[in-house]
């Protein structure tokens, strides 16, 4: 393991679909843990429903988080407003005679735009890393939704010398790039996933965008994680959830980490 610099900054806690551990993902209710846990930043999959909206779901298909059949990209949001996206999560709750009732409005499905609204409500400063899944029907409609959005909060450039708040993160070289175009003061990250990959995307990305490989990547090939690290890129590393793997973050001098146990980050991490 490479050794942690004595002087290596605490890297951010990022709640990966909110505190997705324990809760349901892309919940308002996992969001809402994740800022009781003292999170410093929340992340989120955006899908665009057949009517326009952006709303936080990973899957492309509701059979995992609704268990139903169909796609998000065909669903209205009223369609998306009727199902239940909590109860796979603990599918034996409804046995549990001293469970909470369920409230709708935290196990629901959330819209980018309510995100955002209690993130900019909330009482402290928190990030928001979005990222846009590709590939979708909708091709760039869902970057020029994303960019129209963060410019009506006022995130799409920096304002009285703070950084937008938000950051955008795709896989797709092509989503970032237009981006970048759509809202030039947003933060990219270039997620990667496979190591041949990285030859070509260090020559072509952006010179102050940041790349977020995943740590099985950074644990399987640490020769290449070393080269990651020493490149002039900020590094955000995905999906952190065990001490080991956070070490491995901090050894490597890493700006951020996403996790689905925000808490035992912070605690870890002594914050």
């Amino acid at each position: 393991m490479v050794g942690m610099p004595p002087s290596a900054a605490l890297p951010q806690v990022v709640a990966h679909r909110g505190a997705s551990f324990e809760n349901a993902e892309h919940t308002l209710g996992a969001y809402l843990k994740a800022l009781d846990a003292g999170a410093e930043g929340l992340e989120c999959d955006v899908r665009l429903t057949a009517d326009g909206h952006l709303v936080c779901v990973h899957d492309r298909d509701l059979r995992r988080t609704a268990a139903r059949k169909g796609l998000v990209s065909t669903s209205n949001l009223e369609d998306l407003e009727a199902l239940d996206f909590a109860s796979w999560k603990n599918p034996w709750a409804e046995l549990d005679d001293e469970a909470t009732e369920p409230d709708p409005r935290l196990n629901g499905v959330l819209t980018l735009r309510k995100l955002l609204e209690a993130v900019a409500d909330y009482d402290r400063r928190v990030e928001v890393a979005i990222e846009t899944k590709h590939p979708t029907r909708y091709g760039g409609l869902v970057e020029r939704r994303v960019a129209q959005m963060l410019h009506d909060f006022g995130w799409g450039e920096s304002s009285g010398g703070q950084p937008s708040p938000a950051r955008v993160m795709s896989f797709s070289h092509t989503a970032l790039q237009r981006m970048e175009r759509l809202a030039p003061g947003v933060r990219l990250v270039q997620l990667i996933e496979k190591p041949p990959l990285w030859p070509v995307l260090s020559r072509t990305m952006g010179a102050d965008w940041v790349v977020g490989p995943g740590i099985e990547l950074l644990t399987r090939h640490p020769r290449l994680a070393e080269r990651i690290a020493a490149s002039d890129h900020d590094v955000h590393v995905w999906t952190v959830n065990t001490e080991p793997a956070l070490r491995r973050c901090q050894g490597l001098g890493v700006q951020a980490i996403i996790t689905d146990r925000p808490a035992y980050m912070m605690e870890l991490l002594g914050k």
